[in-house]
């Protein structure tokens, strides 16, 4: 490679990681993820999203107006060859506190999932409970996990297809249990950013193989459907994941979110008649 394309590789390179830095700190100021003294558990899969999270936090952490720890935890499913020295050799290589937790959820997942049936949620369950059991022993004051924008969408779109539910992942969240909040400082970063980001840095990536390929998976048709509006719309799926920050409960039609029941008329003779909001739409169909 010529000095010129080296060069202009290592611009490319800075522009990625100033853009991924600046949009993990957007959605940690927004959400307020990260207070001072946090003790912060990065769930590190081995997989690139993680991998990136990890650094970034870790770049941040220098600079954090406020002080905060940071402990990197893998669960080890016990996945047939799973090559258990990859994480601990990265991680220690770079200086970072860790700890392995070891839970044979493979065996469950295949004993009760059929053969050819999707495991993602029955294993998304189980790593969950360890990783909560973890966070509680340990004085754990935040999870983090490494969803991005683009996961936030595709679920929004699965629980609307599939579950009859305006439901997405937040980026901060309060457990079932309330006993522990779960962040997403990936949350305002895009997938092909994270590709990029984790080629360039060359992570040891370790592939998820509990459940083999499952190409047909919904969450892989909500993928391919949002990356054919991306090349076909430029800039829909943005406007998609601005939606999800800006609701407007009385343009719905959930009586649990808004008192559709009690609406009143405010009567004044005087006053100047307004357009409807959703007017101009209406204009527009016709």
């Amino acid at each position: 490679m010529t000095e010129d394309l080296l060069q202009k590789s290592r611009t490319q390179f800075n522009k990625l990681q100033k853009r991924l830095r600046r949009c993990v700190g957007e959605a940690i100021a927004d959400f307020n993820m990260i207070e001072a003294n946090d003790k912060i558990m990065v769930c590190l899969s081995g997989g690139k999203d993680s991998y990136t999270m990890l650094d970034i936090l870790l770049n941040l952490q220098k600079t954090a107006p406020v002080p905060f720890e940071i402990i990197a935890v893998n669960l080890d499913q016990k996945q047939p060859g799973f090559p258990e020295h990859v994480l601990p050799q990265y991680l220690e290589s770079i200086g970072v506190p860790y700890h392995i937790i070891e839970n044979d959820t493979y065996s469950i997942v295949k004993r009760i999932i059929p053969e050819g049936k999707t495991t993602c949620s029955l294993c998304s369950r189980l790593r969950r409970g360890s990783l909560y059991g973890y966070a509680k022993a340990h004085g754990i004051t935040k999870i983090a996990l490494g969803h991005h924008r683009d996961d936030i969408i595709e679920t929004f779109f699965l629980n609307m297809f599939y579950a009859g539910k305006l439901k997405a992942m937040p980026p901060k969240l309060l457990s079932d249990d309330k006993q522990n909040i779960i962040i997403r400082p990936l949350a305002y970063c895009r997938e092909k950013d994270i590709n990029r980001f984790a080629a360039f840095k060359q992570f040891p990536i370790i592939p998820c193989n509990l459940c083999g390929s499952q190409e047909n998976l919904q969450r892989v048709a909500m993928k391919q459907m949002l990356a054919g509006w991306d090349k076909q719309f430029p800039g829909r799926v943005e406007t998609i994941f601005a939606s999800l920050q800006n609701i407007a409960p009385s343009q719905m039609a959930d009586i649990n979110l808004f008192d559709f029941a009690n609406l009143k008329r405010e009567i004044d003779l005087d006053a100047t008649p307004v357009l409807p909001d959703d007017a101009g739409l209406d204009i527009l169909a016709r």
